[in-house]
């Protein structure tokens, strides 16, 4: 039991739901055009899953060999990672061990579907798995040269939802494109938001986020625009008639999208009062790609 709480800690399994939502997205739409196939489906979500812990565990040792997880005060559930190295639970080189492992696990999924389904898989499946490892690690760093938000963007909206349709349909398709963009902005904005409580380690060790470069106070209009173009994308891709109407269910979410918006106006320098915040912008993200499926599911019978 012991090993097993410390194996979902080191994943931080429970943040892998803000990627299976995006699997979902494209499987919803192979769905409403009449294909899908829960062995590709379930497969695809493991996949998935064993990527992002590859990604979480090479972001602990990457930040660790950098000083940016030790010098770190400002420690949220979200953000500041899962401080087993820094708490002696697992070494550095068993933290680096255990990703490089889940990551292969990843990829023979990968290739089990690229042989399945088709060469795509293959295409979108390494530029998944290079955003996993190379976020910290050297030479490309992405989070530290500030393109961990783009990044972040293509790989929890374009790749993952392209991918998991493509799984389903054996085609590629603009709608599912469109449908992925809302729910990369939103994955973005998961990272942007906890960049706040990092802002002095980061900046101390010259991880040089968006965040950083704008300063905490001038970011926060970074975030809402994240925030403000993902319903734009919706709204704009149903009246140009890509994207059923039924997905302005995603509009049932702008609640928690004004406590969010609100929230980090007020508390971006606050870390202790940022947390509920971070907590609400997750199951944000969840709630729209929810709806976003449940769009797709009703416009099936419609």
């Amino acid at each position: 039991m012991a090993r097993l709480k410390t194996m979902i800690r080191i994943t931080r399994a429970p943040f892998s739901t803000s990627l299976i939502v995006s699997v979902l997205v494209g499987a919803a739409i192979a769905w409403q055009g009449g294909l899908f196939y829960w062995e590709y489906f379930l497969l695809t979500v493991i996949g998935i899953i064993c990527i992002n812990a590859g990604q979480n565990m090479a972001n602990d040792y990457f930040d660790h060999l950098s000083g940016n997880d030790e010098i770190n005060r400002e420690l949220t559930p979200f953000s500041g990672g899962s401080r087993t190295i820094q708490e002696g639970i697992l070494s550095p080189k068993q933290v680096l061990m255990w990703s490089l492992s889940f990551l292969l696990i990843g990829v023979l999924i990968g290739l089990y579907l690229v042989l399945a389904r088709g060469w795509l898989v293959m295409w979108l499946g390494m530029a998944g798995v290079f955003i996993a490892f190379f976020g910290n690690a050297p030479p490309f760093r992405l989070n530290y040269v500030g393109l961990g938000e783009l990044a972040t963007f293509i790989g929890s909206g374009p790749l993952i939802v392209l991918g998991s349709y493509y799984v389903q349909s054996q085609r590629a398709m603009p709608e599912a494109l469109w449908a992925s963009i809302p729910v990369g902005l939103l994955g973005a904005a998961i990272l942007w938001i906890n960049q706040f409580p990092d802002y002095e380690a980061d900046r101390a060790v010259g991880k040089n986020t968006l965040v950083v470069r704008l300063g905490r106070q001038r970011a926060v209009w970074g975030y809402i625009a994240l925030l403000a173009a993902s319903y734009v994308v919706v709204v704009v891709g149903i009246a140009l008639g890509v994207l059923p109407y039924t997905l302005l269910l995603a509009l049932l979410t702008l609640p928690l999208v004004y406590r969010c918006i609100r929230g980090v106006m007020r508390f971006h320098s606050n870390t202790p009062k940022l947390i509920p915040i971070q907590a609400a912008h997750i199951q944000l993200h969840l709630a729209n790609a929810l709806l976003l499926s449940l769009g797709y599911a009703i416009a099936k019978f419609l």
